[in-house]
């Protein structure tokens, strides 16, 4: 194995085709950025020193990437003179180069480049694929030494190759020490760019060597330059995803609205529903039911719960809980086991005990529930008085009535009460009964007087 691997990743494409006020490579496959998923099949590589070249934005990279290095490339001239601007952070060994709006190159292919890369004692390996229709890309012409013609520059019988050249490349840092230099690397061009498909004939023109690692998969080299093709890439990576998961043993009765982002983790026999969104680091336990109509993102599901047409983001949810429908979880929802949520109801920031149901129409925000607690219909916890966040606690078994209002800080104790209408707004004591209503007045024939509809 080498001493070192550096990857570098070309992001300092503007987007102009997208029609975008981003960087190209921030434009999203399955709600993920295209540089994310990129960096992460690097990482999953084993290459934990990457360089970013970014333009002049590179702040709004910086932010989705915080374990890379990024340098500016001022001026566009060319994905050779991307590379050079890396040069300063190579540490020797081998540099693999890759296109940050290219998301579907796997560890695999990366190691299995490499692989070969080392084996050959090759200056540079370039990764290829095999197309049916090759229109548009640069053909690889496997003579020796290896070399690549652009499209446009192709004879016919060169036009009728379908070897292409994907745009990912390992290349020797020795290597490119002498040959990334302005003065042997030149621009013998129309647009006097530097690109980096000549470092193949240059390798051959040093008297070293260059080969080509054909990937399995054709649609590893895809790449989105306008919204059509991202929507074409979204399309690929959403039925690869649901496949997977099919195999693995997830019952996905229906594709109809299911989206399923690169990062989720499904254990077999869980069960998604028709229009069912399950975004970032989501986790899902076996038996679990999701859906129809929910959208999780970075939730983690305990096994044979059900997620009921809900959104929920940044919580999680124990074993054996009803979520739903219509649902909200903010971020810093905590549910422990069995626990019960229905429709209407909103939490932010609650931590829930085993047991504990919170039926309908009701918002807790920055509280602490207890086990075995029922909830009556339109509670809610007056959490924020426009400065302060303040804590609402609900010890074990505790019953509140319907249309209370918590006015924290405060605290209910283990077994108490509170009666329907009440607002809460001092400790209830364990045991207690908390009453906090206006006496009711009854003014006799009122409406006669008051009203303008008479009966008959």
């Amino acid at each position: 194995m080498p001493n070192h691997l550096t990857a570098v990743i070309l992001a300092a494409g503007k987007g102009t085709r997208m029609k975008s006020p981003k960087p190209k490579v921030l434009c999203e496959v399955l709600f993920k950025p295209m540089l994310r998923w990129t960096v992460d099949a690097c990482l999953k590589a084993g290459i934990t020193d990457i360089v970013i070249v970014a333009g002049e934005d590179k702040e709004s990279l910086e932010s989705l990437c915080p374990e890379c290095t990024f340098v500016c490339q001022q001026e566009r001239l060319g994905t050779g003179h991307a590379l050079m601007m890396a040069k300063p952070c190579f540490h020797g060994g081998q540099i693999l180069v890759l296109n940050g709006d290219g998301p579907f190159i796997t560890p695999e292919t990366i190691q299995g480049a490499l692989q070969q890369h080392l084996q050959e004692k090759n200056a540079v390996t370039l990764v290829s694929a095999i197309l049916e229709d090759p229109t548009g890309y640069g053909r690889v012409i496997r003579e020796n030494p290896i070399y690549i013609v652009e499209e446009r520059d192709t004879s016919e019988e060169q036009r009728a190759i379908r070897e292409v050249n994907s745009g990912v490349y390992w290349m020797d840092a020795d290597f490119l020490e002498t040959a990334l230099v302005p003065e042997t690397f030149q621009t013998g061009n129309a647009q006097k760019e530097y690109y980096l498909t000549d470092m193949v004939g240059a390798a051959g023109k040093a008297g070293k060597k260059a080969g080509a690692f054909p990937c399995l998969d054709s649609n590893e080299i895809l790449g989105a330059n306008d919204r059509k093709t991202l929507t074409r890439l979204n399309a690929i990576a959403k039925t690869r995803i649901i496949e997977k998961h099919l195999d693995n043993g997830v019952d996905i009765p229906f594709f109809d609205g299911v989206v399923i982002g690169p990062d989720v983790e499904i254990e077999p026999g869980a069960s998604i529903l028709p229009g069912t969104l399950l975004l970032g680091h989501t986790r899902i336990g076996a038996g679990c039911e999701i859906g129809p109509n929910s959208r999780l993102e970075d939730a983690e599901i305990g096994e044979n719960s059900k997620i009921k047409a809900s959104w929920l983001a940044r919580c999680t949810v124990g074993r054996n809980c009803t979520v739903g429908p219509f649902a909200q979880f903010r971020p810093g929802v905590h549910l422990k086991d069995g626990v019960k949520v229905g429709d209407f109801v909103e939490l932010k920031n609650a931590a829930v005990g085993n047991g504990t149901s919170i039926a309908h129409l009701t918002y807790l925000g920055d509280c602490t529930i207890g086990e075995k607690c029922n909830f009556g219909c339109g509670v809610v916890t007056a959490n924020y008085d426009g400065k302060q966040k303040y804590q609402t606690i609900v010890g074990d078994r505790a019953f509140i009535g319907c249309n209370t209002n918590l006015i924290p800080p405060v605290s209910v104790g283990d077994g108490a009460y509170t009666a329907a209408g009440t607002t809460v707004d001092q400790d209830v004591p364990e045991g207690a009964l908390a009453i906090g209503r206006s006496r009711q007045e009854i003014k006799e024939n009122w409406a006669d007087e008051h009203i303008a509809f008479k009966k008959g």
